[in-house]
């Protein structure tokens, strides 16, 4: 029997309350006790001094990019770009190559993972055949394969009707549907959002109105259906508005923020740097304002990385003609606390609901974001006062396209636990599979 003593963190866990310094004890991969003063024998002792030790983080939206654009990432390079920033589950979207949208697709996804992911990787299958928003994808077959839950991430259904059956089927079986929402042919030609940085730089607008109408249409069809819709990178103050009141009338409806959305607007787009375009793009700082509010409020439920990887001969293209997104896994916890936390917008405890119980009520099913006694040992262990740099050109990520390199935080993660063992510490790195 294996066992892990962590001695005099500070634990911080939403799902039990827990705000208090207590020793966990990890006996064979699971939580064992939680407690004052634990002593174990034949256990390795860890001193958590000084640091917050909390349930593993969830980022329920990242893009691994296998199969298809191993190139850009693999599922084995995601996952220790996602130790490295303190998750030990990732939720990976379908838009690879082949599309997820069979059981084949699922358990080869599945079964890499297995082999080679240091965290947990669980694959989200597409709504519809091919993501081309048509034919219904095999949904309960991708769920028995070990799919979490269905998206239309990178090309949203725009047929009203499909979405709604798609609504129905997946709630048959109790999954979620995650929309991406972007109405194809408002945002079409766009480039950035839709104002006066686009203009002053010659690039085709993004309007807001293209994520509204689709949230507000996923708004009516999640109440019709009954259907648990989530709202991917949700970036505009009207679209966070719809939400709240969806969620007052009793909708079943959730939704997400990146930390770019939060942390950066158009008018920080340094020329024609490719690394700050993505979907939805930048905003302003009256989006910024309501989102932070929706964190403060409880209307966001969780903080996601949107983790998209590109080569850097992808990105060095025009503007124009680069394609959208930026990778986040190794820089989400620290923009969060330096953002959300340091300043006192939310609390500790908020912040890491956003990354753990937040997420994985989102899913439903997960059994992680829990140092409850019999729960898998998934434990992100963090530093408040680490002073760090980001530097891109040594992040575990197989892609480069960050728009924050070489930017400085306070306050970290420093160690990944996934099962019991450490996979990744700020110190040594990633720990291969083999040691």
């Amino acid at each position: 029997m294996t066992k892990l003593l962590i001695k005099n963190g500070h634990v911080v866990d939403p799902d039990s309350g827990q705000d208090d310094v207590l020793d966990v004890l990890i006996e064979d991969g699971r939580i064992a006790a939680l407690d004052r003063a634990i002593e174990a024998t034949d256990a390795e002792v860890k001193d958590a001094s000084g640091l917050i030790v909390a349930p593993g983080f969830i980022d329920i939206h990242v893009h691994l990019r296998e199969p298809g654009i191993e190139h850009a990432e693999t599922i084995e390079s995601g996952a220790r770009a996602a130790a490295a920033g303190g998750f030990t589950s990732v939720c990976c979207m379908p838009n690879t190559i082949p599309v997820n949208d069979s059981p084949t697709v699922t358990s080869f996804i599945v079964e890499r993972a297995r082999r080679k992911a240091i965290v947990n990787v669980f694959p989200i299958g597409a709504v519809t055949k091919g993501s081309q928003g048509e034919q219904l994808a095999e949904i309960g077959a991708m769920k028995k394969a070990g799919a979490v839950a269905v998206s239309d991430d990178g090309l949203p259904v725009m047929n009203s009707g499909v979405m709604r059956r798609a609504m129905q089927y997946a709630s048959s079986f109790d999954m979620t549907v995650i929309d991406h929402c972007e109405d194809l042919n408002l945002s079409l030609g766009g480039d950035i959002h839709e104002g006066h940085q686009a203009t002053r730089l010659g690039l085709g607008g993004i309007p807001s109105s293209a994520e509204d109408v689709m949230v507000a249409r996923n708004a009516i069809l999640s109440e019709s259906t009954g259907a648990r819709c989530h709202i991917a990178h949700i970036s505009t103050r009207n679209s966070i508005a719809i939400v709240r009141q969806a969620r007052q009338l009793g909708i079943p409806i959730t939704c997400e923020v990146s930390p770019h959305h939060f942390t950066l607007v158009d008018t920080d787009i340094p020329g024609y740097d490719s690394n700050y375009k993505m979907r939805p793009p930048l905003r302003t700082d009256q989006d910024i304002e309501a989102a932070i509010e929706g964190l403060a409020d409880g209307v966001i439920d969780a903080i996601a990385t949107d983790h998209a990887p590109h080569t850097g001969n992808m990105k060095a293209q025009e503007f124009e003609r680069c394609p959208f997104g930026v990778t986040g896994l190794e820089t989400s916890v620290g923009l969060s606390l330096e953002r959300l936390v340091v300043p006192g917008t939310i609390s500790l405890m908020r912040m890491v609901e956003l990354f753990t119980t937040g997420p994985a009520s989102v899913i439903g099913g997960l059994m992680q974001g829990t140092l409850r006694k019999g729960a898998e040992a998934d434990i992100t262990i963090l530093d408040l006062n680490r002073a760090w740099t980001f530097d891109v050109s040594e992040s575990k990520s197989k892609s480069k396209n960050s728009p924050f390199d070489r930017r400085e935080f306070k306050g970290g993660p420093v160690e990944t636990i996934v099962h019991g063992r450490t996979v990744w510490s700020a110190e040594k790195g990633c720990i291969n599979l083999t040691e």
